[in-house]
């Protein structure tokens, strides 16, 4: 009974030694966490920086580009869709010696001109937006792939972290087992091995 009460403080002592190591290497590896994530949003903030003045300079482009392009290509499908293509001007509101009420023709070029330009800000917007899509999947693999190497780091040092502990907790069994060796030796009155 006494030898197995022995034994049992011992492997209390060895035990409390361990989850006194365990706990120096988590106070050990908790800055670098603690850093691993400060690098990722880090490299989200200037993932952002980066997409933002490109995000802008394509937003001036279609204004520039596109939206020219659509009116020259609206002014040309009027004058392929106009029934009477001979007729032009004032000429064509008249009709039979009647004349339509400028109240009228007003509100017609204020309604077409509307349409116009409801449709250029789609046009652009719909530009704009594919645009940002192809700007923030962009942004997402390069977020994915950095959270990845983070991961991949992590997983290292938790790697190497388990490593050092089962070294020490070898060391820790070896002493033990030598400390324990010696004192039975002393304890029974024969020589130590």
């Amino acid at each position: 009974m006494p030898n197995t009460a022995k034994r049992r403080k011992e492997a209390e002592a060895t035990l409390a030694r361990l989850q006194d190591l365990a706990k120096e290497q988590a106070d050990r590896l908790g800055p670098y966490a603690d850093q691993a994530r400060d690098q990722a949003s880090l490299k989200l903030l200037q993932a952002r920086g980066w997409t933002a003045p490109r995000l802008e300079t394509a937003a001036l482009r279609v204004e520039d580009t596109v939206a020219p392009r659509v009116a020259g290509l609206l002014s040309a499908a009027a004058q392929r869709v106009d029934p009477n293509p001979g007729r032009r001007g004032l000429r064509l509101l008249s009709r039979g010696g009647r004349r339509i009420p400028r109240g009228l023709l007003i509100g017609g070029a204020a309604v077409v001109g509307g349409v116009v330009v409801y449709s250029l800000i789609r046009l652009r917007q719909a530009s704009q937006d594919a645009e940002w899509q192809e700007h923030l999947d962009q942004a997402r693999d390069q977020v994915r792939e950095t959270r990845e190497n983070l991961e991949e780091k992590a997983s290292d040092a938790a790697d190497k972290a388990s490593e050092t502990a089962k070294a020490a907790k070898g060391k820790a069994k070896e002493t033990v087992r030598a400390a324990s060796g010696d004192n039975r030796a002393k304890e029974n009155g024969r020589p130590g091995r």
